[in-house]
């Protein structure tokens, strides 16, 4: 299978999918290899992915260099590599106690006589789906608290960013009883539906068509699912914010990474009294932004990693202005030496019958209303099938957290944008087709890949038939 280069556009690099029968026999190894990897206590588990943050970080740079030509970015391609090994030791330091916490013996029931405890099972092989837009990230987001839990893991990267998997299994193969329970496989859509069957749970980022068919696959199969999926993530801009500084606000939470990111800012609503100054602002510092082109390490953003994200960009902000929307700046996908670049652009006129509005953009592209009242801005803001995450920004944090307590959304920022990229302590639920399952943020990044198993202890003697006769009632 040919990979394109995304700032080349050349195919430079080749996968081979595994099939079926080759995803099959990939898990039975680890499913049989994960009950040594169960019985090792929290602390013991722990000891070996350190030795992983190790590998990895003693391989910093081949990893890197491959994540740099998956994505066509370097710095924040520097910044996911870096930031696995801290991940690691994060979850290392809080499972052994969470674990424990978790795991009570000897309560009491409204029986005398009788006790329980409760048991942590792990689930024994976890499946891992991952997108493009974040590809190490998004791969051991799940696959690090899922193997702290004691679950075998098989990931299963997007195949518009394979590069990445070859050196980074190389730190996995150097340590042996790490290798023997995780595996990151190379392969296409078919792969992926293909792991469904051989595992006992999946976990998929993605978009929601295809977060639809994982979950309708999981159902069938009986194993719970964590479906990570789209958004169209809102900002409320109060009358009380500085334009100035909620223009900068708002541009950085919507082109981070060529605004590919499921939490990007996608709507942004500001009040009519700071509109223009807010426009104005806006404009003059998206036309500030640089493309990272001819030199990647200069600049600041790239181009897009999957060709037909660019397509579908082009094709949303065409509509839009073909629907009365105002393009201020921007509004061209740029062919650079065959790479794909969208200079910041920016949209006011915009209304809900606009695909720019209505559907996910994953483009450096803002489009603006503007509001009279908060009431139709809260309503602006809910009226979408997604809910992943929101902003608001005001004078002060009480104002706008207002405001955010009446938005559809698994978390808010508060006078700032796009928090959850940075911020993993909060537990968080996707709302409507952002998601499905529990959350990955929080303890439950880890909790959610354990079933309860209730010991219940009878001290005393246990009932006879006898107690049961009917002419005792």
């Amino acid at each position: 299978m040919k990979i394109r280069n995304p700032r080349s556009g050349k195919a430079d690099y080749e996968i081979a999918p595994l099939a079926s029968d080759a995803v099959a026999r990939e898990a039975e190894k680890l499913r049989s290899a994960q009950t040594n990897w169960a019985v090792k206590t929290a602390e013991q588990r722990g000891a070996i992915l350190l030795q992983w943050a190790e590998a990895i970080e003693a391989n910093l740079d081949p990893i890197i260099a491959a994540l740099t030509d998956d994505t066509g970015r370097a710095g924040i391609s520097k910044i996911e590599v870096a930031g696995v090994p801290g991940q690691i030791r994060r979850w290392v330091a809080m499972a052994p106690k969470l674990i424990a916490e978790a795991q009570p013996i000897e309560q009491p029931t409204s029986i005398p006589t009788i006790t329980t405890s409760t048991r942590l099972v792990p689930y024994p092989l976890v499946g891992v789906i991952s997108p493009w837009n974040f590809p190490m990230t998004l791969a051991l987001i799940d696959a690090i608290p899922a193997m702290m839990a004691g679950s075998a893991v098989l990931i299963k990267p997007s195949e518009v960013t394979p590069r990445f998997v070859r050196p980074l299994m190389e730190t996995v193969n150097s340590i042996p009883e790490l290798s023997a329970i995780l595996s990151i496989i190379e392969g296409d859509g078919e792969t992926g539906a293909a792991m469904i069957d051989h595992v006992d749970y999946i976990c998929f980022t993605g978009s929601v068509s295809t977060g639809q068919k994982v979950g309708e696959a999981a159902a069938r199969a009986f194993i719970p699912s964590s479906l990570e999926l789209g958004g169209k993530d809102p900002m409320i801009i109060l009358a009380s914010a500085d334009p100035e500084t909620a223009a900068a606000t708002a541009l950085r939470a919507s082109i981070v990474n060529t605004g590919q990111a499921c939490q990007s800012i996608e709507r942004v609503y500001v009040a009519q009294a700071i509109a223009e100054p807010f426009l104005n602002s806006l404009v003059e510092q998206a036309n500030a932004v640089q493309l990272n082109y001819p030199d990647i390490k200069k600049g600041h953003i790239g181009p897009f990693i999957f060709e037909k994200q660019a397509q579908i960009a082009q094709q949303q902000i065409e509509d839009a202005i073909s629907k009365g929307a105002e393009l201020l700046t921007g509004g061209t996908v740029e062919n650079l030496s065959g790479g794909l670049y969208l200079r910041p652009t920016i949209l006011t006129n915009v209304t809900s019958s606009m695909a720019i509005i209505a559907e996910e953009n994953f483009g450096p592209v803002i489009p603006v209303r503007v509001f009279e009242n908060i009431d139709d801005a809260v309503a602006m803001a809910n009226q979408s099938q997604f809910g992943l995450s929101a902003a608001v920004l005001a004078d002060s944090a009480a104002e706008a957290e207002k405001v955010a307590s009446r938005l559809y959304a698994g978390a808010v920022s508060i006078n700032d944008g796009s928090l959850t990229s940075m911020v993993w302590e909060a537990e968080k639920s996707s709302f409507g087709y952002s998601g499905l399952g529990a959350s990955r943020m929080g303890t439950s990044g880890l909790m959610r890949f354990f079933r309860r198993q209730a010991l219940i202890r009878q001290t005393g003697e246990a009932a006879r038939i006898e107690a049961f006769a009917e002419e005792n009632f």
